[in-house]
């Protein structure tokens, strides 16, 4: 089968496509045609290895790894001896950001792990991007325990996680706002928000407006920067870790910063998180935002431009031709 493969830390230079062996589902798991991925923030880290931490996750000198691709949507092929959750033939979409493989045509996972069927009139482009910025805004909005009637601000309100957030907060009743550029403005009110800001005219933290939680869903602010606007007891998170980590030791040590407070959780996912997230796309009100597609042959040229930190929503690996729904 065909794959990208890289087998060293570096830029995104160092995927290479090449044929590999197809592997076949042991026990419980399930082999998946996958026709569909994507490559997010979270492929782009683990394959540049940016922030050392991430090897401890994926490896200490060299990935243990092979194929990225924490995305997926496809078909069932085959199932293993044990396997009964799911028949040949299903549509089904994913998660999987421990044993990866959604960059290759074919990828096993364990049934039990963060997957279920593809609604129906979703495609494979559409299933592919749902979970992986929904399920790192969902987490961080369980984090801050936000309330109906509250008031967010959204820092990068057009990203995979950022749009998804907009969404997702708007689902449990919150007052967004969100910032993006000019050209986004229009976007993000079809989401839902309530307030936008456009970052290239105006500064959000001299708006004069105070919010219960200030979600940076790009890592552009800083705590200090965004605690003169947040409420007494309001919450900041960020998806990065901020100028020399201090996201991590401000939560560590949020004691020592009054009432406000800087919160780190660490993403999590699971089977009933994503018939959460499914359940909000059947329901219409959370579908994942894309900005463009490319080849498998062509993955070098999506990780370039996913680093840019230009793209609306999500981007798009066609793995194999994709079939009729």
């Amino acid at each position: 089968m065909k794959a990208a493969i890289y087998t060293h830390y570096g830029p995104p230079e160092i995927v290479k496509v090449m044929e590999v062996e197809k592997p076949s589902p042991k026990d419980k798991e399930v082999l998946i045609k996958v026709f569909r991925s994507t490559v997010n923030r979270t492929d782009c880290g683990f394959r540049s290895a940016e922030y050392f931490i991430s090897r401890f996750f994926t490896g200490l000198f060299r990935p243990r790894n092979a194929i990225l691709g924490c995305e997926f949507a496809g078909k069932i092929e085959a199932i293993g001896p044990s396997a009964n959750l799911f028949k040949v033939g299903d549509r089904v979409f994913g998660f999987d950001d421990k044993k990866l493989g959604g960059h290759g045509e074919y990828m096993v996972l364990d049934e039990t792990k963060s997957m279920s069927t593809i609604p129906v009139g979703i495609s494979f482009d559409i299933a592919a991007a749902i979970l992986e910025g929904a399920h790192y805004a969902l987490c961080d909005i369980r984090a801050a325990k936000v309330k109906a009637g509250q008031k967010v601000l959204v820092n990068g309100g057009t990203g995979a996680i950022g749009s998804a957030a907009v969404q997702l907060l708007k689902h449990f009743g919150a007052h967004v706002t969100a910032v993006c550029d000019t050209k986004n403005i229009t976007l993000l009110k079809e989401l839902g928000a309530d307030v936008v800001i456009d970052y290239l005219k105006k500064d959000f933290t001299q708006t004069g407006e105070k919010y219960d939680f200030i979600f940076d869903a790009v890592g552009k602010s800083a705590f200090g920067k965004c605690k003169p606007i947040l409420v007494e007891n309001g919450i900041y998170i960020s998806t990065e870790l901020g100028k020399n980590s201090e996201n991590i030791f401000l939560a560590l040590f949020k004691p020592i910063l009054g009432r406000k407070k800087v919160l780190f959780p660490l993403p999590t996912i699971n089977k009933a998180d994503v018939e959460f997230i499914k359940d909000l796309v059947e329901k219409k009100k959370f579908i994942p935002i894309i900005d463009r597609n490319y080849k498998l042959d062509d993955i070098v040229e999506a990780y370039k431009f996913v680093e840019t930190g230009q793209k609306t929503g999500n981007v798009i690996v066609e793995i194999c031709e994709q079939p009729d729904l």
